[in-house]
């Protein structure tokens, strides 16, 4: 069965666009309590989180109620990074955990996402029983049984202290110089003591949000200001991570950007350097064919799977490997947690770093990217025939003749915007943009 709502990343849209809105919120939330009570027979408890945006006061107290009215017992946790939520959930027992964030998106988007009591995203099994439930009329439980509501105080700080955890015990950042952008986001307030605590000289950038201003011209979709920032200070490298933390890209020391693909051929390396690989890692379509190719020259096997991190861990899970992401930053280092999560990804990165005694850079001279071209085309809300006879499949089929052997294409609907991204990857970087050109052309005029 096809989906109504959920995407790639839950549900996510602009506020005040169904089913951005308070009443669909509501019914969201008594359709996860219902689903959640029913399946687990007790009364369950649900984890709330979110990120810095002014909706997220809206839909929060929405789920709240439905929730309650469903007879689930909510903890409200307030801002915190998407990945926290998956770690909370986990460590307070609850059945589910709910995190109100549209990532990196501008403000007036936000979205749903949801954690399994294991700190997982849900299945599809799940989510279509969740969308099942929203068709029928709400069905508050009696008042004797209704849920509770009540607030966590002290939720950031315990995520401070599992994020120091995922490194070895007593170990020191001390002596690094590092820009931290939090994008205004939900990272705001856990980052940069995360890495002061472990002895890091820090500059924070991004870090006033007034739930207007997430990603606005920082974080990890706008790096310009990091950069200048690494290379003002004289840093040893910048981490921007974007709104809702589970993201991170990181800014060398010449204001370079290093992308999720060459952050993740780093953490393998460092695995396989001292004796901890995986036969391989997972990436997505997306990943460069740099990165394959730098991997199998040391006989790792990078695994593609749909653009999706969920897609990742499952894949993660099913090869029983431990390494896995998207160039977008989305890294997960299975081996300390159970999903992307930009603060742990960026300890592991700074902790292979230290290990190696290299610069960034240095360590990224292994892998040769190959030119890239990713081109967002607005997508208007119907089906995009690449099959049939006309004249998207048509220029399709064309560029796949000249890179033949030399490259690839791929068209893919985001899940997350209504744009379908045209990418094209190749040895010639001129050629591969007039190719990249020509697709989205056909497809604005199609």
């Amino acid at each position: 069965m096809s989906k109504k709502y959920f995407g790639t990343d839950g549900i996510r849209g602009r506020v005040g666009v169904a089913p951005i809105t308070p009443e669909f919120m509501l019914r969201l939330g008594w359709a996860c309590g219902r689903v959640f009570s029913e399946r687990l027979g007790e009364k369950v408890s649900v984890i709330i989180g979110k990120d810095t945006r002014v909706s997220g006061y809206m839909f929060e107290s929405a789920l709240e109620a439905g929730l309650v009215a469903a007879g689930a017992n909510v903890k409200l946790l307030g801002p915190l990074p998407t990945p926290a939520i998956a770690m909370m959930t986990r460590s307070q027992n609850a059945a589910v955990g709910i995190v109100i964030s549209a990532s990196h998106n501008p403000y007036y988007d936000n979205g749903i996402k949801f954690f399994s009591g294991l700190g997982a995203k849900l299945s599809d099994e799940l989510e279509l029983a969740i969308e099942a439930a929203l068709e029928g009329p709400i069905q508050t439980v009696d008042s004797a049984q209704l849920g509770k509501a009540t607030r966590l105080n002290d939720a950031a700080g315990r995520y401070v202290e599992f994020c120091k955890a995922t490194l070895p015990r007593q170990y020191t950042l001390k002596g690094l110089n590092i820009v931290l952008d939090c994008a205004h986001g939900a990272t705001y307030n856990v980052a940069p003591p995360v890495f002061r605590e472990l002895g890091a000289n820090v500059t924070v950038i991004g870090a006033d949000p007034n739930g207007f201003n997430i990603n606005e011209g920082v974080g990890s979709t706008a790096t310009e200001l990091l950069s200048q920032q690494v290379v003002g200070t004289s840093a040893d490298f910048g981490v921007a991570f974007d709104g809702d933390g589970d993201r991170v890209l990181f800014i060398d020391a010449d204001g370079s950007l290093v992308d999720g693909d060459a952050l993740l051929y780093v953490l393998a390396m460092q695995r396989l350097a001292v004796g901890q690989s995986d036969p391989g890692v997972v990436g997505t379509q997306m990943s460069n064919m740099g990165l394959e190719i730098a991997l199998g020259e040391h006989g790792v096997q990078l695994a593609r799977t749909k653009v999706g991190d969920r897609y990742v861990r499952e894949r993660m899970a099913a090869e029983g490997w431990q390494l896995g992401g998207e160039s977008s930053g989305h890294l997960i280092c299975g081996d300390v947690t159970t999903t992307g999560d930009g603060i742990v990804a960026a300890l592991q990165v700074i902790k292979a770093i230290v290990a190696s005694g290299r610069t960034l850079s240095d360590l990224l001279s292994g892998m040769k990217r190959l030119p890239q071209v990713m081109i967002n085309v607005p997508l208007p809300e119907t089906d995009l025939d690449l099959a049939g006879d006309n004249p998207v499949s048509a220029v399709c089929r064309e560029v796949e003749n000249v890179l033949e052997g030399r490259g690839r294409l791929l068209l893919r609907p985001s899940g997350t915007e209504p744009v379908i991204r045209v990418m094209i990857e190749g040895d010639d970087a001129a050629e591969i943009q007039g190719l990249a050109e020509q697709v989205a052309g056909v497809i604005r005029s199609a």
